[in-house]
């Protein structure tokens, strides 16, 4: 008969994220894992085999709730221009003022361990993609209604912001700065004009 788990699984993905977020994936060793989740090693085991597939898991669970708000934004859009500043701004509200510096948990993965882990690799792509999509859509929107004047490509537009606002979340390890972002993202969605 297969044990019941004793600990609430949303809640240990939401320990380990933040663990592989300040420490990052090579310096997080198990025993950090087991003392920081709260869960005994052979839970931590039976429940996802080893470290890497608790990280993978930890990534979907990040990138699932970062959907979640993305769409969320876009559904309830009006301007299209304004739906650009709020996904600029949610991709990177939560690194303005972060004292430790973490940067962007998926940025992050996505230098430290994506060269050498095509999962990691391909889970960094779906969640860059996600995002991309999301700016292509307001801003094709934006120029069927003739908010957005830009005649630019859509793609390419969109894929200009999002290298913007990786940039910031990239800046973020070094000087999370609100005024600068702020200002980032005004100059970037000017572009849109």
């Amino acid at each position: 008969m297969a044990r019941t788990k004793d600990f609430d699984e949303n809640e240990v993905l939401a320990k380990a994220i933040q663990l592989f977020w300040h420490k990052g994936y090579n310096a997080t060793s198990m025993q950090d894992l087991v003392d920081a989740l709260g869960i005994s090693r052979s839970s931590l085991y039976d429940t996802y085999t080893d470290k890497h597939t608790l990280f993978i898991k930890a990534l979907e669970s990040y990138q699932l709730a970062g959907n979640e708000k993305i769409n969320e934004i876009v559904d309830q859009s009006v301007s299209a221009k304004q739906t650009v500043i709020k996904l600029m701004e949610m991709a990177t509200n939560e690194l303005v003022g972060d004292k430790q510096q973490k940067g962007c948990f998926m940025v992050n993965a996505e230098v430290e361990v994506a060269p050498h882990d095509q999962e990691v690799g391909k889970l960094v792509c779906q969640n860059e993609q996600q995002m991309e999509t999301a700016f292509f859509q307001v801003i094709k929107k934006g120029q069927q209604s003739g908010e957005i004047k830009n005649t630019q490509d859509a793609l390419v537009l969109a894929k200009f912001i999002f290298n913007a606002v990786k940039g910031m979340q990239v800046t973020a390890k070094s000087s999370p700065d609100a005024i600068s972002f702020g200002n980032i993202i005004r100059l970037t969605v000017a572009i849109l004009d």
